[in-house]
């Protein structure tokens, strides 16, 4: 039987692995955005005719291929090592859905970059669009899934963690707007959309955290109606930024209606995010000292 180091823990691998899924979102975003996804000729899996690339442009496909199939055999580890350890169900099934999408997410891969090859008009917006869904789902899965691996083993109760992920949404919010589309602060380049979804996607792990601890059945922070109505809240900032991830996209014609629109959006999660964090403010004061172990 194969022993793994004391350090390695089932949830600690699949922090690490959702951290890689991120990564692996980043690239992708680059890689497509600064032309470099078909500059393998329009070859898949192969690179100018070979297994290796001959110039930059295809190293960055190259690499993104790479790194995606590294992180694909980590995900298949995450399911595989949730059932053979016996973890919750929802960390086992949060896990395979991921698992699951995998494959799909390489096929969606794979169909992008044969345009004008041998699937006309695979480079085109609903791919790109099915593309990001479908590796948004991912990283979503493995997210809860290393939530759910956490319970029980925080060293802060619910009403510090959730103020912690708030604080963490909060910044990759206003991160997110000064790398987004929307200020003229700086240009849209492939560096920044990759900055913006790399921040954008830890913003919504935190508020997916932070919706799981305002369901919480402690007696810390406000009472239950309270807890419903911030959790509320959280949850719709988090359907909000996904909606400004979505648009950040090419995936419309970006009018000046549709900045407006993205406009009001991005406002109303950072309201959304920085009202419930003013709520929790004092909150939990008088079991700062106690930590939640019934997680």
């Amino acid at each position: 039987m194969t022993r793994v180091p004391a350090w390695l823990t089932f949830r600690r691998y699949a922090a690490f692995v959702t951290g890689m899924t991120l990564t692996l979102v980043m690239l992708g975003i680059y890689t497509a955005a600064s032309g470099s996804g078909l500059a393998c000729a329009q070859q898949w899996p192969l690179c100018d005719g070979g297994v290796l690339p001959r110039t930059i442009p295809s190293f960055i496909e190259w690499f993104h291929r790479l790194w995606a199939m590294i992180t694909g055999f980590l995900i298949l580890g995450v399911a595989a090592w949730a059932w053979r350890a016996g973890q919750s169900p929802r960390t086992r099934w949060a896990a395979t859905v991921a698992t699951v999408l995998t494959p799909m997410q390489a096929v969606l891969g794979a169909v992008t970059v044969t345009f004008n090859g041998r699937l006309p008009g695979g480079y085109s917006a609903p791919v790109h669009a099915a593309h990001f869904l479908v590796g948004f789902a991912i990283f979503v899965g493995l997210a809860d899934a290393t939530l759910t691996a956490y319970e029980g083993r925080y060293r802060r109760n619910r009403v510090e963690r959730t103020r912690l992920a708030l604080d963490v949404a909060l910044g990759g919010l206003l991160a997110g707007t000064v790398l987004s589309r929307l200020p003229p602060l700086l240009a849209y380049d492939p560096w920044a959309q990759a900055l913006f979804y790399g921040v954008s996607l830890a913003a919504f792990g935190a508020l997916l955290g932070a919706v799981r601890w305002l369901g919480g059945r402690d007696g810390g922070g406000p009472g239950r109606a309270g807890r419903g109505r911030l959790r509320w809240a959280v949850g719709v900032a988090a359907g909000l930024l996904f909606v400004a991830m979505v648009l950040g996209r090419d995936l419309v014609f970006y009018t000046a209606t549709v900045g407006l629109v993205n406009a009001a959006v991005v406002v109303a999660a950072l309201a959304l995010v920085a009202g419930a964090r003013w709520r929790l403010r004092d909150d939990g004061a008088a079991s700062d000292s106690t930590a939640s172990v019934s997680d």
